[in-house]
């Protein structure tokens, strides 16, 4: 073997084992890597399976209520639910049992059929939608009214198409991660006083912000004129940024500060039973050629917001965008819609 063969080998290890971590850390795109060989990989995945909590028969019993099952080689693709909720504390300190609570954060990840790509959509919290068996409601009402189920399927509902894995973390899984990588620097876009930290103004440019600022970060929206808009633009803001401090050379060689943010983040992860390490791992070798420039981030078209029959304020929807949301996703074609919504405006 030539010293050339072992460096090549030893970098898509290390590519490898990056984008298994950086995806747990997240507790949303971080949930599609793959781990290094040996003892430190087996680590790491015991780590995962055993902190994380198992989220079980959260499926429709019934299947002849679920969209049909996608055909050929779109079949392949895989669509993973990652709820984000304020909650730890709330239920016994679990997060496994949400009802009556609200999803603070929902998002789609869709992998392709052919791992070339990864695409990750928010979904407005205050987005207005026919709730299966509950009428007309926003989308995070969903979790409170039935749980992880009634998310599950109204998100189905929603893009009619099957969800393959649900993941929920907690808010506080940000801040471990945050704290666990030293910090991450994050470009922010809009100047604003924080709600959640009195006093503490986030300036317009890049901070280099610890768990305790990352979480105030990513929780606000009462300091923006557009709400929720902006919320969900800085939550992806905090997703790429800690995607970026990961996929460092410093992180990637260091064992303490991978351990570190698996720990951090899987007490306050919930899975279904299906999304443990070996499924992680299997996927993470399939995405292996995948780079941050392929990951693209955008956001549930919607034509602005309006106040629903008995007074909500609410979001609404694109009816004419989502249809080409849900032909994206339903065919396997989600890279090609994205630049299409972003032309569109």
């Amino acid at each position: 073997m030539t010293d050339e063969t072992t460096k090549t080998r030893s970098k898509t290890r290390r590519r490898l084992r990056g984008w298994w971590i950086a995806l747990i850390a997240v507790g949303s795109v971080g949930l599609l890597v793959a781990g290094a060989a040996g003892f430190f990989a087996w680590s790491l995945s015991s780590s995962f399976d055993s902190q994380t909590t198992k989220l079980p028969d959260i499926f429709p019993s019934d299947d002849a209520s679920r969209p049909p099952v996608l055909e050929g080689v779109a079949a392949q693709a895989q669509n993973i639910l990652l709820l984000g909720s304020d909650t730890r504390g709330e239920n016994d300190g679990s997060i496994d049992d949400l009802t009556g609570q609200r999803s603070d954060t929902m998002m789609v990840v869709h992998v392709p059929a052919d791992r070339a790509n990864i695409s990750v959509m928010s979904i407005m919290r205050d987005s207005w939608l026919e709730i299966p068996g509950e009428g007309k409601a926003k989308i995070n009402a969903a979790l409170s009214l039935g749980g992880v189920p009634l998310a599950l399927q109204t998100v189905e509902s929603l893009l009619g198409v099957r969800v393959d894995h649900v993941a929920i973390i907690d808010f506080e899984g940000f801040k471990g991660v945050t704290d666990a990588l030293g910090g991450v620097d994050i470009d922010n876009p809009v100047a604003f006083d924080s709600s959640h930290l009195p006093g503490h103004t986030f300036a317009a440019g890049v901070h280099n912000l610890g768990g305790v600022e990352a979480l105030a970060f990513v929780r606000e929206r009462y300091a923006f004129t557009d709400g929720d808009y902006q919320r969900v633009r800085n939550q992806q803001a905090f997703i790429k940024a800690v995607l970026g401090k990961i996929l460092t050379a410093e992180t990637l060689t260091n064992p303490a500060t991978l351990s570190g943010v698996v720990g951090a983040v899987a007490p306050y992860l919930s899975v279904d039973e299906g999304l443990d390490s070996a499924y992680l791992a299997g996927l993470g070798v399939e995405l292996r050629e995948v780079r941050m420039n392929n990951v693209t981030f955008f956001t549930l078209p919607s034509s602005g917001t309006g106040t629903s029959p008995d007074g909500q304020s609410i979001v609404v929807i694109d009816q004419e965008k989502l249809a080409l949301v849900q032909r994206g996703f339903q065919t396997d074609t989600l890279v090609d819609v994205v630049p299409q919504l972003q032309a569109a405006g």
